[in-house]
């Protein structure tokens, strides 16, 4: 079945062409490069992995609560709408939500395939053009896990949210090299962490935790990567370069605040736009995502060195200037490190159950 044919609502045209600006950029130095990123880089390779064998899709989905969403984290909970709605249309309701999600999710992962596609075209080093081709492989296994997994079992996806597509669309346009680390490594990839984390430590069904937790795992290096490459550039930055990229990070991080709340699923349920964008303001399970989106973004702009004062007066309106104090590395060894446990319970119940299938046979055998 195409996709079109599975989108909630009008997706448009079905290709979204971005004027690509910049220069393709060659060295013919084969022989230098950091140690750090060139250790990055082994691990990139190290880690490669296939969606569709290390991933159990044999795993049962209800598509009318894939998550296991409480009532409670629903925009509509505790509304008139929420009371007059019956089980099978809060069934519907949280089939969209889980769709939304999954698809900017989608939708976001092809935007990094893109952008790493398009850091080994223009950056300058070849270090760096190494590591972007490993994430370029990541983000297209990303893609492809959650397209599976919107088609096969959720059965519905959402267009792009305009306001991701603006970003995105800001980020690919810009003709330094450095603004698709800024825009999509620290910025859409922050964004992204945070919604996969919440969902990840949430949620009690197999199939989208594994999703999460795997694609999380790769994250963690992206993130790494992106901070030591913007880290030696932006040491060598005048001050009012600093400053271009520091109102680009505010907008960014404006827009994703304040946009990208999912009042189109309401919409579509038939409640006006202005009172889903008030729904979604009141809502305590939007609130938290918020501090939680800022949680990865925060520090690590700082530690990439973009903390002028007006980026700090920014964070202080936004309320979460203190998370720039968060320990970044501890983050994401937890993610590569919830990976690693969930893989190794995996297995160990594999072997199990393999033990059993055994002594099952020979306990037959010796009765036959």
């Amino acid at each position: 079945m195409s996709t079109h044919e599975l989108y909630a609502k009008d997706a448009g045209d079905p290709h979204w062409e971005v004027p690509a600006s910049g220069a393709a950029r060659f060295s013919w130095e084969y022989d230098d490069g950091r140690d750090r990123l060139l250790a990055l880089y082994q691990k990139g390779k190290d880690k490669q992995w296939d969606g569709q064998k290390r991933i159990d899709w044999a795993l049962e989905v209800d598509p009318h609560d894939p998550l296991g969403t409480p009532d409670e984290s629903m925009t509509l909970y505790g509304t008139p709408y929420w009371a007059k709605l019956t089980d099978r249309d809060k069934g519907e309701l949280r089939m969209h939500y889980a769709s939304w999600q999954f698809s900017q999710f989608l939708h976001g992962e092809q935007g990094a395939m893109v952008c790493a596609a398009r850091i080994v075209e223009s950056v300058p080093d070849l270090d760096a053009k190494f590591y972007s081709a490993t994430q370029t492989m990541d983000e297209a296994r990303h893609a492809e896990i959650y397209a599976r997994f919107l088609h096969e079992k959720i059965g519905m996806l959402y267009p792009i949210n305009d306001n991701l597509q603006a970003l995105l669309g800001d980020t690919l346009r810009d003709s330094r090299w450095d603004m698709p680390y800024l825009g999509m490594q620290v910025l859409i990839e922050g964004l992204a962490l945070a919604a996969f984390g919440m969902i990840r430590d949430t949620t009690d069904k197999p199939l989208p935790q594994q999703i999460l937790a795997y694609v999380m795992q790769d994250e963690a290096r992206h993130v790494a990567f992106g901070r030591m490459a913007l880290r030696d550039h932006y040491r060598q930055l005048s001050d009012a370069e600093l400053r271009e990229r520091e109102e680009f990070v505010i907008e960014g991080c404006y827009l994703m605040r304040d946009r990208l709340r999912g009042t189109e699923v309401l919409e579509n349920f038939g409640i006006p736009k202005a009172e889903a964008e008030e729904f979604s303001e009141q809502s305590e399970f939007l609130h938290l995502f918020r501090r939680l989106l800022f949680s990865r973004i925060v520090p690590c702009v700082k530690d990439i060195g973009l903390w002028g004062k007006r980026l700090q007066q920014a964070y202080v309106g936004m309320g979460v200037f203190e998370m720039g104090d968060s320990n970044l590395d501890l983050l994401m060894a937890q993610d590569e490190e919830i990976a690693e446990q969930l893989d190794a319970r995996r297995f160990a119940e594999e072997e199990r159950e393999r033990v059993a299938e055994v002594a099952d046979a020979v306990e037959q055998g010796a009765q036959s």
